[in-house]
């Protein structure tokens, strides 16, 4: 389980974001209708504060999402996990990539668009951003990628691509150098694991733009 480690007020005495409980509670306690939400990261949170607080307060949002598998070999995904995905415009093409909570669909990392990329090298530098996120914030959160390319490369420490490092795509290789040195330099408790998406249905990172 992550813990909440930023708070959005949007109705309170002061909205805002807030770094402890404490200094939450001074701008709701008391406070008829406050509205206001805890976040285990301040990515998570800034898109929160600026987004509609319906989409996060909803009864039904920390629901688990039931996915029934009818396959006793696959079994349903793990709900307190990580998914991530990369999407691009042409292959190469225009690149993003992105982490979201698995159960919750809240965004937790987003980069991007990188002007000349392709989908593995996304795919890849999703899992390694996953991973030392979630070290840092000392989770054992499972992380899910819908790329068996990316896992491999994950797992090897290395990458095969065919794209030419050029003027056009410098950023993302230095992006792809500093995860390679991350996986060469630490250490990691999470799971990598594949998202089954024949049978689960698209992973919830995707960017819907099939």
């Amino acid at each position: 389980m992550l813990k909440n480690k930023f708070y959005v007020v949007w109705i309170g005495r002061k909205s805002g974001i807030y770094s402890d409980w404490d200094h939450c509670k001074v701008q709701v306690d008391g406070v008829e209708g406050a509205r206001y939400k805890g976040f285990a990261t301040r990515e998570m949170a800034e898109t929160a504060y600026h987004d509609d607080f319906e989409k996060y307060l909803k009864k039904d949002l920390n629901a688990p999402k039931i996915i029934v598998c009818s396959n006793p070999m696959i079994g349903s995904p793990i709900l307190d996990s990580l998914s991530v995905d990369a999407a691009c415009k042409g292959n190469p093409g225009i690149l993003e990539y992105r982490g979201v909570d698995t159960k919750l669909g809240a965004e937790f990392f987003r980069l991007g668009p990188f002007p000349e990329g392709t989908v593995n090298l996304g795919e890849f530098l999703a899992i390694v951003h996953a991973l030392a996120l979630l070290k840092k914030m000392d989770s054992d959160w499972p992380i899910y990628s819908d790329s068996r390319t990316a896992i491999a490369w994950v797992k090897a420490k290395r990458i095969r691509t065919n794209l030419k490092r050029t003027a056009n795509n410098e950023q993302l290789f230095i992006l792809i150098d500093r995860a390679l040195l991350w996986l060469k330099t630490n250490e990691y408790k999470n799971p990598i694991l594949k998202w089954e998406t024949a049978w689960w249905g698209e992973i919830p990172a995707d960017f819907g733009r099939k």
